[in-house]
């Protein structure tokens, strides 16, 4: 096995070069999820508002019809408390026009009783008292005329007392349409003032959603212009670092090799490709993998010198050729390296498929450059 020697270029610049383009490809995946969730966010803020403005008007209507209702059930209910006082009041006056129905009935009977017992003795009294016949017609006159008024008294308490009774009775049976009533309406406002409850729960729910969405969004916009001006930073340092490398590249003299060609190139290694270039992972994966064992010999895709052969961060032990007019080829998670610089012919054997840098299984990562940018290396194979 070779000792891996980077050619005009020191290590530490396609290091640097790698994790800087790792990190570029890293930045425009967050800033396209970034943007997508964004997007996302706002469809939702516009979303819940637009809910929210129609609750809003639902409330609106709900809160007009229960303003009504509770006027009603006011009313109904003064209403009904004005029939309980004078339903109240009317029970007093019953039992009291009893109680005196009672006492007239009573003193009526006890008046009676005492004039049947004493009528006899009573005349012969008044004729022994009287000193005419006129005095004498006056004293009968008088009790006769007691009597007539005790029984004046009891008829005219038993008319009130039926009176109120019926008054009484005719105030119990509107107290009972107007308890309906009341009762009815006090349901229905019962059910709108839930109904219009459970909307302004609602509304709540989405204003607080719609704030915290607005809060994501807000954060999500501002790690997004961090991250463009992070982006800007990393590329203008990968641009530096490429230049750098087309200088190496074109100090090495070239190879007189086909150049930027769909057939100038020929396949590194026989395998199947597992992973083609493109975004992957949310990083961009800027060459594609070629399945093989661990050991299967790597050829040079086209003759050109060695600009870099050694270990290189992720990429793990990588080889990197330069064809000229530009065109760069890498090959990388070598298990062997089996030349160390300079000029390799087209189908040489440079080294060996493996796993090391960041790697999941034995297969050979194989990129294509163009003046220093990663293209898709199937459209030279």
């Amino acid at each position: 096995m070779l000792v891996a020697v980077p050619v005009a270029l020191g290590q530490d610049v396609y290091d640097r070069k790698y994790q800087i383009d790792a990190r570029i490809s890293g930045l425009q995946s967050a800033i396209q999820q970034s943007k997508e969730k964004e997007g996302v966010l706002s469809s939702q803020i516009a979303t819940a508002s637009t809910e929210i403005d129609s609750l809003e008007g639902d409330i609106s209507i709900l809160s007009d019809r229960l303003a009504v209702l509770e006027r009603e059930l006011a009313a109904h209910r003064a209403r009904l408390a004005s029939l309980e006082d004078r339903f109240e009041e009317q029970t007093r006056n019953l039992i009291h026009l009893r109680r005196q129905y009672d006492l007239a009935q009573r003193r009526l009977e006890e008046r009676l009783v005492q004039i049947y017992e004493s009528d006899e003795a009573g005349v012969l009294d008044i004729l022994l008292q009287v000193e005419s016949l006129s005095e004498l017609i006056e004293q009968v006159d008088y009790v006769t005329e007691i009597g007539r008024q005790d029984r004046a008294i009891v008829d005219e308490i038993t008319r009130l007392k039926n009176e109120m009774r019926l008054a009484r009775k005719e105030t119990a049976e509107i107290k009972v349409d107007v308890a309906k009533e009341t009762a009815v309406l006090a349901e229905k406002t019962e059910e709108q003032r839930a109904a219009r409850a459970a909307l302004l729960a609602r509304q709540a729910a989405l204003s607080a959603a719609r704030s915290q969405k607005q809060g994501l969004l807000s954060d999500t916009q501002q790690g997004r212009h961090d991250a463009q001006e992070d982006l800007s930073e990393l590329q203008a340092a990968s641009a530096a670092l490429a230049a750098q490398i087309n200088s190496a590249q074109g100090s090495t003299g070239g190879s007189s090799g086909s150049g930027v060609s769909a057939s100038g190139l020929i396949w590194p290694v026989n395998g199947v490709v597992t992973s083609g270039f493109g975004w992957r992972w949310g990083r961009m994966h800027e060459g594609i993998d070629i399945s093989a064992p661990t050991g299967t010999a790597v050829r040079a895709a086209a003759s050109g010198s060695i600009i870099y052969a050694g270990w290189m961060g992720g990429y793990g032990q990588i080889i990197v050729i330069d064809h000229g007019n530009g065109l760069a080829t890498a090959y990388a998670h070598l298990s062997a390296i089996w030349i160390g610089g300079g000029s390799v012919s087209q189908g040489q054997g440079i080294g060996a498929v493996g796993c090391t840098g960041s790697c999941t299984g034995p297969h050979l990562h194989f990129e294509v450059r163009v003046n220093g940018s990663a293209v898709d290396p199937m459209g030279y194979l």
